[in-house]
């Protein structure tokens, strides 16, 4: 992978999402999108396609570009930088597909990337279908290959076992090579799992402000997740059966999360408040 000339970065930090079987409604990569917007991210560089993808499984797509000519577009994994400007350090951005092929190679390729650009955190989102309601919060689980990092995050430790994808093979390679690394996953419900999920999007971008202590600019994000949990509520009330599997949902997710639903839970959620208003 050849980088762009890039000025040396101020303590960068990096956030990673995948399409394909880590993104459940393309929620975690429409994280990534929404970041390269609002900080204006620039790509720097691209993982050479012909090594790592099957172009009968992925294929290029044909587009117009903003000139009005047919532009074809391989499936590829992009890397971009940005400079947030209610950041005290930079950030690298990586936006890609989970290759067909050479996963090791690829992850080095990616690794050895990162290090060049002088990346000290890695962030890898995904998002995973789940039997949690539309109407209630996104619940978004979190792990780390640090122990510091896992009590400064109140992050459990994970014990799933099982097939993993492109994020949990990064994941281990961090922790064999000591680079520091943090995995949010969102949980997506699986009765509605077709992209896009913006209010599963809004709760990944929520963990990550939570990790910065900073806002992110969020744009329409928020009316965006209200009006698609709106949508989802019309379709749940034409079908009775639907309706009564989210009233069990609910139910029992609330039975869950009942000892949360005061104490620190509001004292998070009130502070995340106050730094947005003084923000805006």
């Amino acid at each position: 992978m050849e980088i762009e000339t890039v000025p040396e970065l101020v303590r960068p930090v990096v956030i990673a999402a995948f399409e394909g079987w880590n993104d459940a409604a393309e929620s975690a990569t429409a994280v990534v999108d929404h970041l390269m917007k609002v900080w204006h991210a620039r790509v720097v560089a691209v993982i050479d396609p012909d090594e790592y993808y099957d172009f009968q499984v992925n294929r290029p797509v044909v587009g117009i570009d903003e000139n009005g000519f047919r532009k074809l577009n391989w499936p590829s994994t992009h890397v971009a930088v940005a400079s947030p400007p209610d950041l005290d350090r930079d950030v690298i951005l990586i936006r890609g597909i989970e290759p067909n092929m050479r996963w090791r190679q690829f992850t080095a390729e990616l690794l050895s990337t990162i290090d060049d650009l002088g990346g000290e955190l890695l962030i890898t989102l995904g998002a995973l279908l789940s039997d949690s309601p539309h109407t209630r919060p996104i619940p978004v689980s979190g792990s780390s290959t640090e122990p510091d990092l896992m009590d400064q995050l109140s992050l459990e430790q994970s014990t799933y076992e099982g097939p993993t994808g492109i994020v949990g093979v990064l994941q281990d390679a961090c922790a064999r090579i000591d680079l520091p690394a943090v995995s949010f996953w969102a949980a997506v419900p699986h009765y509605v799992a077709q992209p896009p999920c913006p209010k599963a999007t809004l709760a990944l971008l929520v963990r990550l402000e939570d990790l910065f202590e900073t806002p992110i600019p969020l744009g329409d994000l928020p009316e965006e997740a209200r009006a698609w949990e709106r949508g989802v509520d019309e379709l749940a009330e034409e079908d009775e059966d639907i309706a009564d599997y989210v009233r069990e949902l609910e139910e029992s997710r609330d039975t869950v999360d009942l000892p949360e639903a005061s104490g620190e839970a509001i004292a998070r959620e009130f502070e995340r408040y106050l730094k947005r208003r003084d923000d805006d």
